[in-house]
């Protein structure tokens, strides 16, 4: 047995042995001995870690995998803003995108960094004094998700940078290493052929994959699939050390991280077009997806001296390549209400994929959008993505036009889809928007009805708050309530102190809501407090339920063609959408209850008539949490009809009618009991 001085010398001769495996391995793509050698070295590293555990330090290779499941992600705020990049699409936009960098810096030099743009997930790796410490997601570029137990079991992420020809300021104190995670095309392909063996469901797209990796609460589930860090940027307080952009690659490529061999400096703009086209004549070619380049001025005092317009540096620009293109059928078009009263059209189609993605839905934009290109239910369409995101519709194939197709019918449509409401739309705009609703009305409508007791239950969010808030322009949207501070509320008339103290604990303590109280909450219309724990006990994940389409939707018990229908344009506002990521980057995270078997587990109840000791809300929430079934009419399903004071007649006639037992309130209780 080793001494502790001779185990400690022994540990640090296999944690660098180990280490050279891994970086020629998974860096280099060399090999300097069997996988059953280096697993032998990590065998013995652990056992000298487990006999000494005070040798065990947070750069070892056995830390890699963490046995522990994760109860969550914690929120991060980043030290330095992680920020989008403008894209451009053709020579005349690079071309005018580089002369607003010259009329606002005349000096600016025509040199260029290139690299490929990444279709992954950017990750900030942190270190401090050289040891890896924390790896943060982009989340909204203020706040990310906090996945270092997830990143640590990434291979071609260093847990100690290397310092081989390295300046040693380097070294000391906090450096940043922003990068993208992905998946490798031939990865996907494997994973993909191995779940089909399993009878399972392939997945689309190596970027999805890669990100719902990373986001895994078992770093073994991470662990076991071949994920990849490419760094391209490092945010360091030595910042004099790094003059161009092209040096930043240098040091990346000395402290031991993969980067991209493509990436180049350019002169001239013509030049930065040559290299482009050659770019993308080989991204087929390449190990992993690009859907473009990146395109920043090298010199980077030039580069910080040129600033920030809106969430984007000036200095940098992605090009993006033509997306890809697809034909499908459009099966239907249904119009969508965005949370300010407009009503927008959306194509169903059938499915199909563009760009590695299953597309069966897109916008229209608006009636004169659809008149100008004469789109049809039943027309074959050429579909693409938008910078390759937003599925749009290219053209009609009018040559595959079914003789029977009609031009479509804004108007009829809403007044099929929406009869209770009245549209107009104004003279000189394109959108048919809601009738005598002002948008601060459906807001104010919207946020009682977010913070009422069988949504997210916000009680000292009422009606008089909500008004003052809105009136007061500090709430804009629902999101924003997550924004408020005690010191915006105590300027207001209403708040003291202690009321607004009050209102901030309320607010928080919804951050976490239960699913289907959430969906609820969001008012989608048709979706009543019944419908929603339909939804969340079927998709267990909102995520999920954003995903899905008609027929998984109408294949749910009580959920027809309307609600469906009324589910899926929900998700097809853009309003909606992006009120759904403010959410989530403020915190917002919906979770299933999951509920253990009890006596009334899966029986079915309907209430009649008002009882005494629980108020509507709360007798469905006591049903619901024992796993029972809450329904609205009485029905050969029905299990146990509950009365109260002034029942309907029809439902205790029905009663009879199937021989469903009746409950009084008591009898009730003591069944919950």
């Amino acid at each position: 047995m080793l001494s502790h001085a001779e185990a400690k010398k022994r540990i640090e001769l296999l944690k660098k042995q180990i280490e050279d495996y891994r970086y020629n391995y998974h860096v280099l793509n060399k090999s300097v001995m069997s996988e059953a050698a280096a697993d032998s070295l990590k065998h013995e590293l652990t056992q000298l870690e487990e006999l000494y555990p005070d040798l065990l330090s947070a750069d070892s290779p056995s830390q890699r995998v963490s046995g522990e499941v994760l109860a969550g992600f914690k929120s991060v705020r980043h030290q330095e803003r992680m920020l989008s990049i403008n894209d451009i699409f053709s020579a005349d936009e690079l071309n005018k995108w580089f002369i607003r960098l010259k009329k606002i810096e005349p000096s600016i030099d025509d040199e260029f960094f290139v690299d490929l743009k990444m279709d992954g997930l950017a990750a900030s790796l942190i270190y401090i004094d050289g040891i890896f410490e924390q790896a943060v997601t982009r989340g909204d570029g203020f706040v990310g998700e906090d996945v270092t137990e997830n990143v640590r079991t990434i291979q071609t992420v260093p847990l100690k940078l290397s310092s081989n020809g390295i300046d040693e300021r380097f070294l000391k104190g906090r450096t940043e290493i922003r990068g993208e995670v992905i998946l490798y095309k031939n990865d996907l392909v494997k994973i993909n052929n191995q779940r089909k063996k399993e009878g399972l469901k392939s997945y689309a797209n190596p970027r999805n994959l890669a990100a719902g990796t990373l986001r895994q609460l078992d770093p073994r589930v991470t662990a076991s699939r071949p994920l990849k860090f490419r760094a391209y940027d490092i945010i360091s307080s030595n910042a004099d050390l790094l003059p161009t952009n092209q040096e930043v690659y240098r040091i990346l490529d000395k402290f031991g991280f993969v980067i991209n061999n493509q990436s180049r400096v350019v002169k001239g703009i013509d030049n930065l077009l040559n290299l482009i086209n050659d770019l993308e004549k080989v991204k087929n070619d390449l190990e992993f997806n690009i859907d473009g380049v990146v395109i920043k001025i090298n010199d980077r005092p030039t580069f910080r001296k040129l600033g920030i317009v809106g969430k984007a540096p000036r200095a940098v620009a992605a090009f993006k390549y033509s997306a890809e293109e697809s034909t499908t059928v459009v099966l239907d078009i249904i119009i969508s209400i965005g949370r300010t009263g407009t009503a927008n059209p959306v194509a169903v189609f059938k499915p199909t994929t563009v760009a590695g993605t299953i597309i069966q839905h897109a916008t229209l934009h608006n009636i004169d959008e659809i008149k100008k290109k004469d789109i049809r239910v039943g027309d074959t369409v050429i579909i693409y993505k938008a910078g390759e995101i937003i599925p749009q519709v290219k053209e009609v194939l009018l040559k595959l036009r079914p003789k029977d197709t009609k031009p479509f019918d804004m108007e009829k449509a809403l007044k099929i889809q929406y009869p209770d409401i009245e549209f107009v739309r104004k003279v000189g705009e394109a959108a048919y928007r809601m009738k005598k609703v002002k948008g601060s009305l459906i807001l104010k409508k919207s946020l009682i009805h977010y913070a009422s007791k069988a949504a997210l239950d916000i009680n000292t969010l009422g009606e008089k708050n909500v008004n003052l808030l809105v009136d007061q322009k500090l709430i804009h949207d629902i999101a924003d309530i997550y924004r408020l501070s005690k010191e915006n509320l105590v300027k207001l008339d209403r708040f003291g102190d202690i009321s607004a103290e009050k209102l901030i604990e309320a607010i928080d303590q919804s951050k976490n809501p239960v699913l289907d109280r959430f969906i609820y909450g969001l008012g989608i219309r048709h979706v009543g407090s019944k419908t929603a724990s339909d939804l969340a006990r079927h998709f267990q994940s909102f995520d999920k339920l954003a995903a899905s389409g008609y027929e998984e939707l109408e294949e749910i018990e009580g959920i027809g063609q309307i609600v469906a229908e009324s589910i899926v344009s929900w998700f097809l506002s853009e309003d909606n959408m992006l009120l759904v990521d403010k959410l989530v980057g403020l915190g917002v995270k919906p979770y299933f209850q999951t509920i253990e078997q009890t006596p009334i587990s899966g029986l079915s109840f309907v209430i009649s008539g008002t009882l005494t000791e629980f108020s509507r809300e709360a007798a469905f929430d006591a049903i619901r949490s024992r796993g029972g079934i809450v329904g609205n009419s009485v029905g050969r399903e029905t299990n146990y009809l509950v009365v109260g004071d002034k029942p309907g007649q029809n439902k205790l006639e029905a009663a009879k009618k199937y021989q469903t037992e009746i409950l009084t309130e008591a009898d009730f209780k003591k069944l919950l009991d």
